[in-house]
């Protein structure tokens, strides 16, 4: 049987969905190198709330959570199918943890359709969306990738979509792909982590860079989903890179088996 691979994918601004990148290359390349999923399930930093909770309708609306971008960039729709049935086997997998079923207010959001529009574009494989649950710590979000990973023997990809350095604030777009020193230090320390011992991940959020780096978790979380589920694996780095001095833009994968 085979084990479908991970991913986190660092996923920068909605306007990668309209380009041609290095960046979008690798999200691409991973899309053809999978075999065919079931579904993907993405934990996307732009669902961030108060609970635990996946998408279950059958067409999942594409949302354009942002402002300031052009109208291409608003013009984008994503008409994949949602998988409501999943949702038991979610439910099965993290147990006792509780799953809210979101059945109208959410759907496809650009943390999950900017990526899969590269990797893929013709919008036919069933995704479903997990909600970050923002009142709780990070050990809470690494055990349940640990407790998600069994899906991934059924056919289901699973994908964090944020990025492990993520602060808007100090964005300056002169800087290009040069990061400030803050930045590569913190992004260079989880790089280290992920590739040998992705289990001490939890042990970053004491770095000296970390508050600067991650200024609120919602970008970061989806990346400790994937340690999580590399239960002491180390990552493979798919592309790395920054975008305005405060984004790091890496994406990791964990290869699934045969």
């Amino acid at each position: 049987m085979t084990t479908m691979p991970a991913a986190f994918i660092g996923h920068g601004s909605p306007m990668n969905a309209l380009e041609t990148n290095r960046y979008t290359d690798a999200w691409r390349r991973f899309g053809q190198s999978v075999p065919r999923p079931r579904a993907v399930l993405m934990v996307s930093a732009h669902w961030y709330i108060n609970a635990t909770a996946v998408t279950v309708m059958h067409k999942p609306k594409t949302i354009h959570d942002f402002f300031g971008f052009p109208p291409e960039l608003f013009a984008v729709q994503y008409p994949a199918p949602g998988m409501p049935e999943l949702a038991d086997e979610i439910s099965g997998a993290v147990d006792p943890v509780w799953v809210g079923r979101d059945i109208d207010s959410w759907g496809l959001d650009h943390g999950t359709w900017s990526v899969l529009v590269h990797a893929y574009p013709e919008a036919e494989v069933p995704i479903v969306q997990l909600a970050i649950d923002a009142s709780k710590d990070v050990a809470y979000h690494y055990d349940l990738g640990r407790r998600l990973a069994p899906l991934r023997e059924s056919g289901v990809v699973i994908m964090g979509s944020g990025n492990i350095v993520h602060n808007l604030r100090l964005v300056d777009f002169s800087l290009g792909e040069q990061p400030y020193d803050w930045a590569r230090r913190f992004n260079e320390a989880v790089n280290e982590v992920l590739t040998t011992e992705p289990s001490r991940i939890l042990e970053l959020q004491h770095h000296p860079d970390f508050d600067r780096s991650v200024p609120t978790p919602d970008h970061y979380l989806p990346m400790v989903y994937l340690a999580g589920m590399a239960d002491g694996r180390p990552l493979e780095v798919m592309i790395d890179g920054y975008q305005a001095g405060s984004l790091s833009m890496d994406a990791y994968l964990l290869r699934g088996s045969d």
